[in-house]
């Protein structure tokens, strides 16, 4: 996954998708192409082409985002094949652990911002366990922790609810049984 592209477009400035093209587009998460050209809205450059983007999982919202973007990874969809691959790696994907609360907060910041899916695994790994050794200690679960882990989640299941054709309320059943089933092999 990570030898997919991570820029809107080229240096040249060529679209690199089409109408119709289904990406993930920063924190917005999956989207689809819905209209490339200029756009009239007041704030909007008129002589610059704009990606129309409709997120998947936010029907009513509507994104506008330069063609030459080159602030906010833009990437395709992985594969189902990439989807399964990255399942069947998850328990070997390494947590990471960081014990300044400040530089762990930019860590996981940093992570979600690459849309990188193995990425989100480990802030979700790391999160977990550091959820359970809590609660084991008799603590609470941080505000941060909680937001960042839901906020992975959501990037991740999205994706992946998306390419293996099922509901996001599901992905984490199928990982889990998926994991099993692999396990037990």
């Amino acid at each position: 996954m990570s030898d997919l592209p991570v820029s809107l477009s080229g240096e040249s400035g060529r679209k690199m998708f089409e109408v119709n093209d289904v990406i993930v587009y920063g924190k917005s998460g999956i989207c689809k192409v819905e209209e490339i050209g200029t756009i009239s809205l007041s704030m909007a450059d008129k002589k610059r082409e704009y990606y129309t983007l409709r997120p998947i999982y936010q029907r009513e919202a509507v994104i506008y985002v330069p063609v030459d973007n080159s602030k906010t990874i833009m990437r395709p969809v992985i594969s189902k094949a990439e989807a399964k691959q990255l399942i069947e790696e998850i328990p070997k994907i390494q947590t990471v652990w960081i014990g300044n609360e400040r530089e762990r907060e930019v860590q996981y910041r940093s992570a979600l911002s690459t849309c990188d899916c193995r990425e989100l695994v480990k802030i979700i790994k790391t999160l977990y366990q550091r959820k359970k050794s809590r609660i084991r200690d008799g603590k609470k679960v941080t505000v941060v922790d909680e937001r960042y882990f839901r906020m992975a989640e959501d990037q991740l299941y999205g994706e992946l609810a998306y390419v293996l054709e099922i509901d996001k309320n599901q992905v984490a059943d199928y990982i889990a049984d998926s994991i099993m089933e692999k396990s037990e092999s």
